[in-house]
């Protein structure tokens, strides 16, 4: 997949997810192979009103190697302002999220509400393509309650997208059922620009059934949370010699460089979890993970886990 002058590699995105993917985290999945990263969502009003937090989201490391912000909002005009935001400036592409489920972003008609308001969802596109020179592509979904990726999909083509991501669910589904890889599939046959398949890739069986629709690139979201390593797995590499203590370490001093401790300490909780599911007595030590007062003591209690002294 190459648009422009970006070479994708071998086409390997690590999705963006909200509370989930940090600078350190990121970080990780290039590491083992991933070859785009994208941004938390990162909101075009607040980028405009409220600069301060949204600054820290920004925040990319030197061994990113293809960098997309994604940008959300419902209000055309926000949207193409947000674009040429100095925010943005160090990112290659701009996504717009139209596939989001939360049920705050939905209420507020952004996200994947867009998709019940194509021609809204159009003037968007058209505007934020407009105002920058860089690819922009669109992530959405099947459709809130029904499919129309194939219908919405022209409509991005049309309205100058550079290439799609279609999370083969609908927003009512939420992360529910099982991934549409048929909708995938067909939404290739009807497309001329590229598309990137989203949804349930947590093993290379997965990740070849997802390459036999057609597409372009694959992303991964869920199935990397606690296994930054599948980028690697998926591309054939032995990653059964991951020095799993190792990653975490990595991922918590990178983020330490960034943020306050004491937020990080509540924040980290959710990948510690993840990075210790399925691991042999941790039950117990999960849950002090879960309930530890800080950075230190979390570290501790994984040394532990992973058998470091």
């Amino acid at each position: 997949m190459k648009i422009s002058n970006i070479d994708f590699g071998n086409n390997l995105f690590l999705a963006p997810m909200a509370g989930v993917s940090d600078i350190g985290f990121r970080e990780q999945c290039i590491l083992f192979g991933a070859d785009v990263t994208v941004s938390e969502m990162l909101s075009a009003r607040a980028m405009l009103h409220n600069p301060s937090k949204t600054q820290l989201m920004t925040i990319c490391s030197p061994v990113e190697k293809i960098k997309v912000g994604q940008i959300f909002g419902h209000e055309s005009d926000v949207m193409a302002k947000a674009v040429n935001n100095s925010m943005l400036a160090h990112y290659d592409i701009i996504d717009i999220n139209m596939g989001c489920p939360a049920p705050k972003i939905v209420k507020n008609g952004e996200g994947s509400a867009l998709m019940k308001n194509l021609p809204l969802a159009r003037q968007i596109i058209e505007g934020v393509v407009k105002a920058t020179d860089k690819p922009v592509s669109v992530k959405f979904r099947l459709g809130f309650d029904k499919d129309i990726s194939c219908e919405f999909g022209r409509m991005c083509e049309e309205a100058g997208a550079s290439f799609v991501t279609l999370h083969a669910r609908t927003t009512l589904q939420g992360y529910g059922g099982k991934a549409d890889y048929e909708a995938i599939a067909k939404l290739k046959s009807v497309l001329k620009i590229p598309v990137v398949g989203n949804g349930d890739v947590t093993e290379v069986k997965s990740y070849q059934h997802m390459l036999s629709t057609g597409v372009d690139g694959v992303m991964i979201g869920r199935g990397a949370q606690g296994k930054p390593w599948i980028f690697g797995e998926v591309l054939g590499k032995d990653v059964s010699g991951v020095d799993k203590f190792k990653v975490i370490s990595d991922h918590v001093a990178t983020l330490r460089k960034h943020y306050d401790e004491s937020w990080l300490a509540l924040y980290l909780r959710k990948h510690f979890l993840w990075y210790t599911l399925g691991e042999r007595g941790g039950s117990e030590m999960r849950l002090a993970l879960a309930t530890s007062p800080s950075i230190d003591e979390s570290m501790r209690i994984l040394a532990e886990i992973f058998g470091h002294k």
